[in-house]
């Protein structure tokens, strides 16, 4: 109807990239150990130890966890709708992913998993038994605002910096770079669906790994 589209002569304005907020390793110590005794404790596990999203940690159930091997498969991610809470495929090919996690999590599951079946005998018919990791006390899926809030609790109470829970994510992710861990092991466990997204994702953590990398590199050939 009109020979030109107007807004093709708007300068879009320029995003300014907000800092990551993560924690420290002494940070995260002291969340997990003043949560340790709560029953969403797992999901903060999950998030801090895998990077997993909260939709992937709230739609995980236990038949996608081989306990024996130390590896977690993401196959669902639980999604809110305008009506109700929703299980889906990750949107994203990269997303649908396998973690290897550590003997400390898999205790961790396992003595979960005790707690669990000791609350769905109690609750006999009440239970409603979907599989899921992280549930509610009766077994149905948690709406993500009620984890949300819970988790804010928590950080207030065991006085850590105020973060979101999807900087849980970033907090494993900026660790594991720090620690010298590959990119491209970092991106699998994310789910990146290329390394130069956790590089550009990371890149505040880049110029320590290169000082890092220097003084290696320097290392070597001084002692040879």
């Amino acid at each position: 109807m009109i020979p030109r589209n107007p807004t093709s002569l708007v300068v879009p304005p320029k995003t300014e990239e907000k800092e990551k907020q993560t924690w420290t390793i002494q940070e995260v110590n002291q969340f997990l150990h003043y949560t340790k005794n709560e029953p969403l404790h797992v999901a903060y596990l999950l998030a801090i130890y895998t990077g997993m999203r909260k939709g992937e940690i709230l739609g995980l159930r236990w038949k996608d966890c081989d306990l024996e091997q130390g590896r977690i498969s993401v196959k669902n991610v639980l999604a809110r709708t305008s009506k109700e809470l929703i299980f889906q495929e990750p949107k994203t090919k990269g997303s649908k992913r396998n973690i290897q996690i550590t003997p400390d999590v898999i205790q961790a599951l396992k003595q979960h998993k005790r707690k669990q079946n000791e609350n769905r005998l109690k609750l006999g018919h009440a239970y409603q038994d979907h599989d899921l990791v992280v549930c509610t006390s009766l077994g149905t899926p948690m709406i993500p605002r009620n984890l949300t809030r819970h988790f804010d609790r928590m950080i207030k109470e065991s006085g850590v910096p105020r973060i979101r829970f999807h900087d849980l994510r970033h907090s494993h992710a900026t660790i594991m770079l720090q620690l010298g861990e590959h990119p491209k092991v970092v991106s699998e466990r994310l789910g990146h669906s290329r390394t130069g997204i956790t590089l550009d994702i990371y890149s505040h953590v880049i110029p320590t790994m290169q000082e890092k990398a220097a003084q290696n590199f320097s290392k070597a050939l001084n002692n040879n």
